[in-house]
């Protein structure tokens, strides 16, 4: 074979149309090989003998996409001191763009010897584990251009590419569970016809399955396991691993954006698949263990672990750094997907041990052309000391607000000395990002995500069910903020059943009518169940996927006509946290009021009882410019919102609040729209226990 020595930029295997450049930085490697891997699995390599600024390199001609390799590193193997090089193992490059095969966990996965830990296993790993693969660089994107949907305007679909696609019958069923089937037009309608302007997908990073829930016959269907932060999932492909996944990824991309939909990728930067002292060689262990991962300080066979996986990757080395920027970049400008959603976002901001803002990885990311500009969404905690830091991350990012969540659930399920924090949720959590300059988009607002119940079992089940997971019900969250409405699970009680679905339409209604970004989660407006399981990271199975010919349809209708109400309105997606100031009509652009509509008092704010509230949104007065410098102006707004077990008459406000009031939207009757008649101002209006009432101003 032709060899010639190549560059160490970029890293990876870079083709060019002539051939293929490979790069691979080891700062511990004292020689490196290239191993290809012919159609019939014969391997051939190539010793790499150019090493420039750390990285190893060579150019193969006529070398293309759909090559399969690896590399095999030499060099000491002396896990006390952080070096854990072994040539026996066949190593997935960390900058491959895509990956074939699965790891089997056959006993030469690892380097060590089961019966005696503290002596080697020198089995060739190949036959067991996956191949990198070399992909063609190009794509007809057809003019392809991102959305660019502003935040304030932004609703966020969570979802599984599997979990979204398995049952749906518009899906022709071989490319159900596929990147292709998330392009399907019967997928796109149901989005697009409910409003979503972006497709926050989970995991797509090529994940590795753990050997004990394979064991189980389980499998790590939610993918928070990451081995390659370049490669598309290759099980999600349709049409093969050896590159086509990558175009299906790319084809799936151009099909959202032509719908008006952004993709978003839950990212996991925080560890990788290799788990803890006691994990298999698969890539970043056997290349440069010490600089991938935080090792324990004074036990450097061990791993720091703020992420509950085993391992935490070393947020203060550059080449860690430099491959997550990398990464990032290469999804941006090649795979063109709008944002990011970052894993236990915590973990990447401890360069050292404490959590800070001011860390390397802010910075890098802050200067950056390309990340910079797209949408960065902090999960904002770890498992680590000191990591729940909800409303700590630096001014150009978005956060999952973990408060919003909890407190919503509160106010629903009638819990006590709630108004106050739910009134500051409801108004988009100015208490927790205003202070650094953010807007109240800055809040990622959610009732239910993958990680918990879904809606309908949140108002179905006060506990998990989780004994298929294996784990004697040991997993999952148990305190969960739940409510069964009256009966533990499934039930044909009419009056139960009523109940949880007036509660699914108070939690739809609030989230979508807070200020912020609403996140919804695949299938809560269909009534999707999970027969109460709160943690299916390892069901891929009926448990799991959307039940496509089990859609709540009176919910469906409900939340469209939701999303049209807000997506209607600037009074219900401001840029700007209300003041509650007086504007020029003599009108605070927000008012809380009473059940005998009067404005709320410091002793109203203090009760510890359950109570109805009133919430007076101005549209008249907004005090902020539209994107184009146009003056915004709206209608305005009265919710009426009544978390007691009690029916509340509310009487409406007079004055300059308004003299006649339109209803719009009952979540006590879903039939309520504007076709109703209009109310005077001093009515008492009845607000059915566990309601919410929207009234615009006639």
């Amino acid at each position: 074979m032709e060899v010639w020595p190549g560059t160490p930029y970029p890293l990876g295997a870079t083709y060019d149309g002539a051939g293929t450049n490979f790069a691979l930085f080891s700062e511990v490697a004292e020689g490196v090989e290239l191993c290809l891997f012919g159609s019939d699995g014969v391997e051939e390599r190539v010793r790499m003998t150019e090493r420039d600024a750390l990285v190893w390199h060579v150019y193969l001609p006529r070398v293309g996409p759909g090559q399969r390799y690896g590399y095999r590193v030499h060099g000491r193997y002396a896990p006390a001191e952080g070096i854990r090089c072994d040539p026996s193992k066949l190593l997935i490059d960390p900058y491959a763009k895509a990956l074939d095969g699965a790891i089997d966990w056959a006993p030469a996965c690892f380097s060590y010897d089961f019966a005696d830990r503290t002596q080697r296993n020198t089995e060739d790993s190949a036959p067991h584990t996956m191949r990198s693969v070399v992909v063609n660089p190009f794509f007809d994107w057809q003019d392809d251009r991102p959305p660019r949907t502003p935040y304030h305007e932004t609703v966020v679909y969570e979802a599984h590419v599997r979990g979204m696609t398995m049952t749906h019958p518009g899906v022709p069923e071989e490319i159900r569970g596929t990147y292709a089937g998330i392009a399907h037009p019967a997928v796109i309608e149901h989005l697009t016809s409910l409003g979503v302007t972006a497709l926050e997908l989970m995991p797509v990073h090529q994940f590795v399955n753990d050997s004990t829930l394979m064991e189980k016959g389980l499998s790590n269907y939610w993918g928070y396991n990451t081995i390659g932060f370049l490669a598309p999932h290759n099980v999600y492909s349709s049409s093969g691993q050896r590159g086509q996944q990558v175009l299906e990824f790319k084809a799936m991309v151009r099909e959202l954006h032509r719908a008006g939909i952004e993709v978003i990728l839950d990212v996991v930067y925080n560890h990788t698949a290799e788990g803890n002292h006691l994990g298999p060689t698969l890539g970043f262990r056997g290349i440069d263990n010490a600089s991938y991962y935080r090792l324990v300080d004074d036990d450097c066979a061990h791993y720091y672990d703020t992420t509950g996986t085993g391992n935490t990757l070393l947020m203060r080395n550059p080449h860690v750094l430099q491959l997550i920027m990398d990464s990032l970049r290469y999804w941006v400008t090649e795979m063109h997907v709008d944002g990011f959603r970052f894993d236990l976002a915590a973990s990447l901001a401890r360069q050292f041990h404490e959590v800070d803002r001011l860390s390397a990885f802010f910075d890098l990311v802050q200067q950056d052309p390309v990340v910079s500009q797209v949408k960065l969404i902090a999960e904002p905690w770890d498992v680590g000391p000191g990591g729940y830091q909800v409303g700590n991350f630096p001014p150009r990012w978005t956060e999952w607000n973990g408060q919003y969540r909890d407190t919503v659930r509160d106010y629903w399920r009638g819990e006590p000395a709630s108004l106050g924090e739910f009134a500051a949720r409801l108004s988009g959590s100015s208490d927790l990002y205003e202070s650094d300059g953010r807007a109240p988009y800055a809040s990622i607002n959610f009732v239910t995500a993958h990680d918990g119940f879904t809606l309908r079992d949140l108002v179905s089940y006060n506990d998990k069910r989780n004994a298929a997971n294996g784990e004697d019900g040991r997993d999952g969250e148990s305190h969960n903020r739940s409510w069964n409405s009256g009966a533990e699970g499934e039930t044909d009680d009419p009056a139960v059943l009523a109940l949880r679905a007036r509660q699914q339409r108070n939690f739809f209604a609030t989230l979508l009518l807070s200020q912020g970004v609403p996140m919804i989660l695949h299938g809560d407006e269909l009534g999707r169940t999970q027969g109460g399981n709160n943690n299916v990271y390892c069901q891929d199975n009926e448990t799991s996927w959307i039940d496509w010919a089990d859609q709540d349809v009176e919910l469906l209708a409900f939340v469209r006509r939701l999303m049209t109400l807000r997506a209607a309105h600037p009074v219900f997606q401001r840029r700007r946290f209300f003041t509650g100031e007086e504007g020029e009509n003599g009108v605070a652009d927000i008012a809380w009021l009473n059940a005998a509509g009067e404005v709320m008092q410091s002793k109203d704010w203090s009760t510890d009882s359950v109570q109805a509230l009133g919430v007076f949104l101005d549209g008249e007065g907004i005090s902020e410019p539209g994107l184009r410098g146009e003056d915004i102006t709206d209608d305005s707004f009265l919710l009426l919102l009544n978390p007691g077990h009690a029916d509340v008459d509310m009487t409406l406000p007079d004055g300059l609040f308004g003299k006649v009031w339109q209803p719009v939207l009952d979540t006590a009757d879903p039939t309520v729209d504007e076709s109703a008649d209009t109310v005077a101002a001093l009515t008492a209006w009845p607000v059915v226990a566990r309601s919410f009432v929207v009234l615009r101003r006639g």
